[in-house]
């Protein structure tokens, strides 16, 4: 699959001020739009999962999108989201460079204290609930792991099942403490070792894949 990034971690570009209203400082401003390691481990994982065509799939914090386009690929309903105002621009033309029609985007912002307007995210605001949630490399701040477990319950179905990828930031026990408290069991950790060849796994791959699910 054919990915347009941007160049480097020094990149940044918000004339009109949207990514800072949205919490986006310059030095985080690049992050999105780079293919990182565990992005690649989820689009791995998820390749091997069997397509459900009744099954609606969420993908948080997409940046790139790389498992949301995957997905898409093989048939499966899946919507990507993130908070930034270029994914989705950047998510239209990978799938177009790809073949590919175009993937439904929503914008997804948790811990947000007020909502953001439709002027800097260019998007419709996420409001459905998912049979399956997933995300990659989320788990990178002390307070994250709250408000991302309540972002998740906010729409996530009563069955829902969620797969995280983490690269051990330390932060996934406070997850799985707050995931239990929306009902979520944690029902696989699974370590993931080297990536298939690729030009951002040419290290071995220090993380897991956890798998939760909720019981109606």
């Amino acid at each position: 699959m054919v990915i347009r990034s941007l160049l480097d971690h020094q990149q940044f570009y918000d004339p009109t001020g949207a990514a800072e209203r949205l919490g986006i400082c310059s030095a985080s401003w690049p992050l999105f739009g780079l293919l990182w390691p565990s992005s690649v481990r989820l689009a791995e994982q998820f390749a091997q999962r069997p397509v459900c065509p009744d099954e609606r799939i969420l993908e948080i914090g997409c940046g790139l999108a790389l498992a949301s386009l995957v997905g898409h690929r093989q048939g499966a309903r899946i919507t990507a989201s993130d908070r930034h105002p270029l994914a989705e621009a950047f998510l239209e033309e990978n799938a177009s460079l790809n073949d590919l029609t175009s993937v439904q985007y929503r914008h997804g912002q948790w811990g947000a204290t007020s909502k953001p307007s439709l002027e800097d995210i260019g998007a419709e605001h996420l409001s459905a609930r998912y049979d399956l949630v997933i995300g990659s490399d989320l788990l990178y701040e002390r307070d994250t792991p709250e408000m991302l477990a309540s972002f998740i319950d906010d729409h996530a179905t009563a069955s829902a099942e969620v797969w995280m990828v983490d690269p051990d930031r330390g932060h996934r026990s406070a997850f799985n403490r707050h995931m239990a408290t929306y009902g979520f069991q944690l029902m696989r950790d699974t370590r993931l070792g080297r990536s298939l060849p690729s030009a951002v796994a040419a290290q071995d791959y220090k993380g897991r894949l956890l798998v939760y699910r909720r019981q109606p």
